[in-house]
């Protein structure tokens, strides 16, 4: 290996290590080694890096407050950010754009000790993380009608997400929306399943049926019509496949998936 290239990897290996020790000073680990890299006296260093740090604590917080609302609101404005606290120390962001942070969150909530007693939490977190997902998805030309037929390969939208709980999270949701103040929740009322999409501008979400649970669940993976026909006769037996269908266009979720590619050798038919 050439002295250059030696000397190039070195250099890379030591911005890693400049990069991961300032990460880590950031999130609230040892800032030794972030002090001792920073110009200046170590007292003014550490003062610099203690600002950056409450800044990129602040930053992360408010995203979470902004995708997270209504668990803000069930488990009260400080308790959640001594939550979120403890989220970013161990969850990092791993890209620029702050709407993309979070997507765990849900699974930390649900492992999260002090949080346990409010079951259904990691849920309504599920739930506000797939609306801000809709929110982002990419825009994805709808199939039309006439364009469908058995051979049709489909999928759904990018930003349309099923959601299954043992808990009513679309009535905790709303009445947690203003003006739902008075708004009686009964937990013991049953679970929900919930279809999120993006309709036009708007992130919407409503309540399916098993059936339909089924058959959109299915097509989720992106395969064959007959093979979401399969699931929801699994269901029901009597099912009404062309009403299903109607429903997927009338909300205009329903997409075309490329072809998978023919593995090499396969013989043509």
């Amino acid at each position: 290996m050439s002295s250059a290239r030696r000397c190039r990897r070195r250099a890379l290996s030591s911005l890693r290590e400049l990069q991961a020790s300032l990460c880590a000073a950031l999130l609230g680990g040892d800032d030794r080694a972030a002090v001792a890299a920073i110009r200046g006296d170590a007292p003014s260093a550490a003062a610099r890096l203690a600002i950056h740090r409450h800044h990129v604590a602040q930053s992360l917080t408010r995203a979470l407050e902004s995708t997270f609302p209504v668990v803000v609101r069930l488990v009260d404005p400080r308790f959640f950010r001594y939550a979120a606290g403890r989220y970013v120390r161990r969850h990092p962001p791993a890209g620029p754009c702050l709407f993309e942070y979070g997507a765990t969150f849900p699974e930390f909530l649900a492992a999260f000790e002090p949080a346990r007693a409010l079951a259904y939490l990691p849920d309504v977190a599920r739930l506000e993380w797939a609306m801000n997902a809709a929110l982002h998805a990419p825009d994805v030309a709808p199939l039309a009608p006439r364009a469908l037929d058995v051979s049709t390969r489909v999928g759904l939208h990018p930003s349309l997400a099923l959601l299954a709980s043992r808990w009513p999270i679309d009535a905790i949701w709303r009445a947690n929306q203003p003006g739902g103040d008075d708004v009686a929740v009964d937990l013991a009322a049953g679970g929900a399943q919930l279809q999120v999409w993006r309709h036009g501008d708007d992130v919407v979400f409503r309540a399916v049926s098993p059936l339909a649970f089924a058959f959109r669940a299915a097509l989720a993976t992106g395969g064959m019509l007959d093979a979401a026909a399969e699931a929801a006769l699994a269901v029901d037996a009597g099912v009404d496949l062309a009403a299903l269908v109607r429903d997927l266009l009338a909300e205009q979720v329903l997409v075309s998936v490329p072809a998978r590619p023919r593995p090499l050798g396969a013989a043509s038919k």
